[in-house]
């Protein structure tokens, strides 16, 4: 049902979220916790799809916090109608960290959902503040994008590219491809690789921000998308050409030199930028071995993570891509990158997708 008490506040240009859950604790601590954010608006709470459904158009939410498991009409069937009626909105499915639920997520993240929210095992218990910490970033970011994309005047400027860049040498043969992204990554990734894979023989390295489980379940789904192998890499795995690798959930992963081979190793180092996995050490260790034979790629994704490596591939002689705003389910990581002056092109996927075959065939 939509609230009364939403038509009672005045944000201007606050973030409106709709609430989906059939759970009375997690609509209770949800509502509690957004309504003391000044930017934040709760503009409807309902107790599952069929009543989000019936509640969208006249909430006009930014932001759709959608549980997956719900009586009478589940999240998953929801989505596409809510998606539907609030085509601007960008919907966060709230699920849990078992393969079940990790196999759904992505599931929603390939019909339109725009990014995921792990639940903590016992609501209000452990794990509870790092759920209200990591919602309320998501919910900000993607307002913003959702605003944005409803109104395409807000869009950031782009600096002009730094001169500098103009003395990179003519002839780029990389090496590697390196990817980087986080939210709404997943279907990115998918769109990105998919037309790509067969036509590179190089190795691919990913970080996308995910957890245990659903990265096992990406790797599984990028394989069948791409023909190729893809995996999680254990410590110690020499590099093969034609291979995917992505980075495990809570681990970093980096390649280093070994003898005439490359190696990956993985580690639980420190979080770098609040990530792990994190882009920029893969793409420091990407540097160290193959200089400026590398081409790196950042989709879409909250954050600022892959700008510092992107500044040392880019003084390495490499190649830094991002996808632009416009194609992006939320334009943070690449967007610093360009804000930097650090990005070589900026393009959405499909013209991403037709210079990356390019270069990593010789032909740049």
């Amino acid at each position: 049902m939509v609230n009364a008490f939403a038509t009672n506040r005045s944000y201007g240009q606050s973030i409106r979220v709709m609430i989906v859950d059939d759970s009375a604790v997690v609509r209770g601590l949800t509502k509690r916790w957004l309504e003391v954010e000044n930017d934040i608006e709760i503009v409807a709470v309902s107790t599952d799809g069929m009543r989000a459904v019936g509640d969208v158009v006249a909430a006009k939410p930014d932001v759709i916090i959608l549980d997956v498991e719900m009586p009478r009409m589940d999240g998953l069937t929801a989505l596409p109608q809510l998606l539907k009626l609030a085509p601007h909105a960008r919907i966060v499915m709230a699920s849990t960290l078992t393969r079940e639920g990790a196999t759904t997520t992505l599931r929603a993240m390939s019909l339109g959902a725009a990014d995921y929210i792990s639940k903590p095992e016992a609501t209000g218990l452990g794990g509870a503040t790092a759920y209200q910490k990591d919602l309320i970033a998501k919910i900000r970011a993607l307002g913003g994008a959702a605003q944005t994309a409803a109104n395409p005047a807000k869009r950031t400027p782009i600096p002009p590219m730094r001169p500098a860049f103009a003395s990179k040498p003519a002839v780029f043969r990389p090496k590697a491809l390196m990817i980087g992204s986080s939210t709404g990554g997943p279907q990115a990734l998918q769109n990105f690789l998919k037309p790509i894979a067969q036509q590179i023989n190089a190795p691919i390295f990913i970080v996308q921000h995910m957890p245990p489980t659903f990265t096992t379940i990406l790797a599984e789904k990028l394989a069948q998308v791409t023909g190729r192998p893809c995996k999680e890499p254990e410590n110690g795995d020499v590099v093969q050409a034609g291979h995917i690798y992505l980075a495990r959930g809570d681990w970093h992963m980096r390649v280093e030199k070994q003898g005439i081979n490359q190696v990956i190793k993985i580690d639980q180092s420190p979080q770098v930028n609040f990530c792990r996995p994190s882009v920029d050490p893969l793409f420091r260790s990407g540097v160290d071995v193959y200089g400026g034979s590398l081409l790196s790629v950042v989709l879409t994704g909250m954050g600022h993570d892959g700008r510092d490596g992107a500044k040392l591939i880019n003084e390495a002689g490499g190649r830094v891509f991002v996808q632009d705003e416009a194609s992006s389910v939320v334009w943070g990581m690449p967007g610093a990158i360009a804000q930097a002056g650090l990005a070589d092109e900026i393009k959405p996927i499909p013209e991403l997708c037709k210079l990356v075959v390019k270069y990593m065939n010789g032909a740049g």
